[in-house]
């Protein structure tokens, strides 16, 4: 029996401790959590404007080309949509493309900050697209006698269900690479099973631009695709989304 001049010492008993680092864990971890979430909400923001600026910057083409969209690239394969380079032993700039007077002062594509460190640079064999890819299949038009004929914006009757951009990139056997296109399923020309390219980066999702200017996040479908470069496509998270009958959303017809 204690003194009645004795005072007693309040103390934590270990469980009491041991729960309250456990709460302190929990609030951490939800901290952390929260923080990545806003810091790639950001990048979504950002790659989602950089998508309207390039949608912006191919209307604004159609409109000085008699109503013709960008071609995909130029019959000796020195120019494309992006970017230009002097020789097909080079990598492409990120320059000199056909809508690069239409990406303001500096005339450069802006890098998606979604990609970031994920892309390789060596064994990657297209660069200078900032992790974006254009419809090329199918509005920047096939080769007809040695020349690209791309559509024309008025001949496309639903712009806001047409593929124009989308957040892309490649499964090689070295990683994951840039890619300037947007593959549908099946090549226009010849039916046959293209490799996907649309990366789904945002969480999950791919950060898409319409052909009407418009934007949107989309959630990939079940559709597998061949590997032909010895990648993994389902571990880059790179696939489809929509409609699969007649390319679905690629095909403006």
């Amino acid at each position: 029996m204690l003194p009645s001049n004795a005072t007693k010492t309040a103390a934590f008993t270990l469980i009491e401790l041991l729960v309250v680092l456990a709460i302190l864990g929990l609030l951490s971890t939800l901290m952390a959590t929260s923080v990545m979430n806003a810091l790639t909400q950001g990048k979504v923001t950002v790659s989602l404007s950089n998508l309207r600026q390039l949608g912006t910057a191919m209307i604004a083409y159609s409109t000085d080309h008699q109503g013709n969209l960008p071609p995909s690239m130029s019959s000796n394969n020195l120019v494309r949509w992006h970017g230009s380079r002097n020789s097909v032993s080079e990598a492409f700039g990120a320059s000199g493309g056909y809508l690069s007077d239409y990406l303001g002062e500096d005339q450069r594509i802006k890098q998606c900050p979604l990609l970031g460190s994920k892309a390789i640079k060596s064994g990657s064999f297209e660069l200078g697209a900032g992790g974006y890819g254009y419809n090329g299949s199918y509005l920047g038009g096939g080769f007809i006698e040695g020349k690209h004929h791309p559509v024309t914006i008025s001949s496309i009757g639903n712009l806001h269900q047409v593929i124009a951009f989308a957040t892309t990139a490649f499964a090689n056997k070295n990683g994951l690479q840039e890619y300037p296109f947007t593959d549908p399923y099946t090549a226009p020309s010849g039916g046959y099973a293209l490799q996907p390219s649309t990366h789904f980066r945002a969480n999950g999702k791919a950060l898409i631009c319409w052909a009407d200017g418009h934007v949107s996040k989309e959630k990939p479908n079940k559709e597998d695709g061949p590997n032909y470069y010895g990648g993994d496509n389902a571990a880059h998270e790179i696939g489809w989304f929509g409609p699969t009958t007649d390319n679905g959303y690629w095909n403006p017809r």
